[in-house]
């Protein structure tokens, strides 16, 4: 017995069941809910940033795992284009299964229906005429064209059928709307990485890791004809590009443009919050086939578009500004300051010593307008902690946080910043920010030193009080006077000197309290990181706890008397006269003193102040190419109206059957009404037929 038709239709039985199970709405939900948790990832999780900022957030553990999903680049994963592709396969089955049979309904009178069928319809009615079936049939066919019917009379044995119809375009909505979502995903893969992955995938292309060679390879670029891309190009004023940067998770392509943009000039105005309010570039464009000039304007949300690329205003950035600094050691009883010069995004050495350090100028800002009414902690930086969570945070965005507070009456412009990193010789680097001009904090004029050795991590600030001169030399001369024990020896002998009142000198004691306090200021000069409140801490420990509180407040009154006979040592050693002991220069002395105790934390071995700037400005422009974007339209504009048509356009179908009465006493005719929603106004329009339809002429 031959098994061949049976093998035959179980095959086409299989290939039936899984057709109608990937075009089923149940399979399509699943690939929605699929993309939507994709969706929310990609927006919720930053996409394409350098691996150092993952590891840093998410830890060595789960930075492996998100990696091996692809939750860094989650719209460019195999999994995710396989989903939109099963997507588009799936809704596309499901128009081929459905689309067919409902362009046939719609044209369809189902005038197959039996007068038994309608007495069963929930919506039906009845009612004799004094006319024949023929004359009653055509009567109410044209009332129900009247009423923007299609109608059709049908014969049947021993009547006649009225068929009539409306809305059957409701139909249209669903294929619209289905198509709609093919349409949106087509676009939506041609405007997504799959060009690039296909370059990678089958023509060698591969992503540019660490710095720009002179001449980057052909496997690193992707050319002009690359159909869709979306990348970034920053251009220093004066200067052209012809280039975009696309960022990859693992490196950045160089995609090459048909046109070189050269930026005249850069525009940008402020709101008095901070907030730009307008920023502009002003560009010539070359094409490169044609040699072709012209000029244009490229504003926010007012692109320029040219041979199919769109360039945005994306941002903006330093382009090289020149700056002019002081540099003050911060080790050491030297206060003799240098001058040092440096251009953003370039670098500069300096010499400690035997040390060489490589000063790495990355950022500045002309003005930054924050909130400086938060801080209350008089100390400034500690380990792991910053100066004020409010104020850290606040002081470390560079674009402005604060300002996005438009009524905060303690919004102020604390001037230009300069952010650098200082690096030894072994690679390892901490960043600073240093503002140029004094902040006032709790009444006192300081100048705010950031710094921090996580880039992931906010700035803690160390707080240098401004002098009478609104500097920061007054300072620099105590913490070299703290660092030199001939200085800290002169400023006990003369603490003693002062503490003791005229005759009731006692060599004994006097000797005892220049013991005393020259002990005090070596305990807080300290060593290495081991000095300031910390070292007195740790002396402190040593004394039994009963009499910690007593010491404490006796160690303090020494350690301020002290610190202002090192003051008046240093002044007089540089030839200044005695400052004076007014209630100004006891606050000065005060938070200098908090400052030193925090400078042992600050971990770099020389303070640069910002002196001046020649800044240079540079546009962020962002140039794309999206072919699908039209494609995309089409799909909404496809969706609107499948929505529009299945919301809107309500499918009534009505059935009349007419016989002639026995004895030719007239017609009967039984109505019957459906529709697939069943809403007010059907039942209102319902009511309307069963009147106006059995009316006499």
């Amino acid at each position: 017995m031959s098994t061949t038709g049976i093998e035959l239709k179980t095959r086409r039985n299989g290939l039936a069941e899984a057709v109608e199970l990937v075009s089923s709405m149940r399979f399509a939900i699943s690939l929605l809910m699929i993309i939507a948790i994709a969706a929310i990832i990609g927006t919720v999780m930053q996409q394409n940033q350098p691996t150092p900022n993952y590891i840093n957030q998410f830890g060595p553990f789960w930075f492996e795992i998100f990696d091996k999903l692809g939750l860094y680049t989650v719209y460019s994963t195999w999994w995710f284009l396989l989903s939109l592709a099963i997507l588009i396969v799936s809704t596309s089955l499901c128009i081929a299964r459905n689309a067919p049979k409902m362009l046939r309904d719609m044209r369809s009178w189902r005038e197959s229906v039996r007068e038994e069928s309608l007495r069963n319809f929930h919506h039906r009615s009845e009612w004799t005429a004094d006319m024949g079936a023929v004359p009653l049939a055509t009567q109410t066919a044209q009332r129900l064209e009247n009423a923007g019917y299609k109608v059709k009379l049908v014969d049947k044995t021993g009547g006649v059928l009225v068929a009539a119809k409306k809305g059957a375009g409701n139909k249209f909505g669903y294929i619209f709307a289905h198509t709609a979502i093919i349409v949106i995903l087509l676009g939506g893969l041609l405007d997504s990485d799959l060009t690039i992955r296909f370059q990678q995938w089958f023509m060698g292309k591969t992503p540019l890791m660490g710095a720009f060679p002179e001449n980057i390879p052909a496997k690193n670029r992707l050319g002009v004809g690359n159909p869709s891309f979306r990348g970034n190009t920053m251009i220093p004023e004066g200067q052209s590009s012809a280039t975009a940067i696309l960022a990859q998770n693992d490196g950045v392509f160089v995609q090459e443009l048909p046109f070189t943009i050269h930026l005249k000039k850069f525009i940008i105005d402020f709101y008095s919050t901070g907030m730009p309010k307008l920023f502009a570039s002003e560009v010539t464009i070359r094409d490169h086939e044609t040699g072709k000039t012209f000029d244009g304007t490229i504003k926010v949300n007012q692109p320029l578009i040219y041979r199919g690329v769109a360039l945005y205003q994306s941002s903006f950035e330093d382009g090289g500004s020149k700056l002019k600094l002081t540099g003050w050691p911060m080790t050491g009883n030297v206060d003799r300051s240098f001058p040092v010069a440096g251009e953003v995004g370039g670098a500069s050495e300096y010499k400690h010593g035997k040390d060489v350090y490589a000063i790495e100028w990355s950022g500045f800002r002309p003005f930054n307008v924050e909130n400086v009414k938060a801080g209350e902690d008089v100390n400034a930086v500690k380990k792991g902690k910053s100066l004020n969570e409010e104020l850290s945070a606040t002081l470390s965005q560079h674009s402005g946080s604060a300002a996005k507070n438009a009524n905060n009456k303690d919004l102020k412009n604390v001037g230009p910043s300069v952010q650098y990193k200082l690096r030894d010789k072994s690679g390892q680097a901490r960043e600073f920010l240093n503002y140029m001009q004094p902040v006032e904090l709790e009444g006192a004029q300081v100048y705010l030193a950031g710094v921090r050795t996580d880039p992931s991590a906010p700035f803690s600030f160390l707080r240098i009080p401004a002098d009478d001169k609104h500097g920061v030399g007054e300072w620099m001369r105590l913490r070299a006077a703290l660092a030199d024990p001939a200085l800290r020896e002169q400023a006990a002998r003369r603490y003693a000197e002062r503490a003791l009142p005229p005759g009731q000198q006692d060599a004994a004691l006097a000797a005892q309290l220049r013991e005393s306090s020259a002990k005090t200021l070596a305990i807080f000069a300290g060593s290495g990181d081991n000095g300031g409140y910390v070292a007195v801490s740790r002396f402190l420990e040593r004394i039994p706890q009963a009499e910690q509180e007593k010491a404490a407040n006796v160690f303090m009154k020494m350690l301020n008397g002290a610190m202002w006979e090192l003051w008046q040592a240093a002044r007089a050693q540089a030839g200044e006269p005695a400052a004076e002991p007014t209630e100004a220069h006891g606050r000065f002395l005060q938070l200098a003193t908090n400052a030193l105790s925090d400078s042992f934390f600050y971990g770099a071995p020389v303070y640069l102040a910002l002196d001046d700037f020649t800044e240079v400005k540079a546009s962020v422009l962002q140039a794309t190419r999206s072919p699908g974007k039209k494609v995309v339209y089409l799909g909404c504009v496809l969706l609107v109206l499948g929505i529009f048509a299945m919301f809107y356009i309500r499918e009534r179908r009505i059935w009349v059957w007419v016989k002639n009465e026995p004895e030719g006493k007239g017609a009967h005719a039984l109505m019957a009404m459906s529709t697939q929603r069943k809403t007010l106004d059907f039942e209102r329009e319902f009511d309307e037929l069963k009147t106006k339809l059995p009316q006499s002429a």
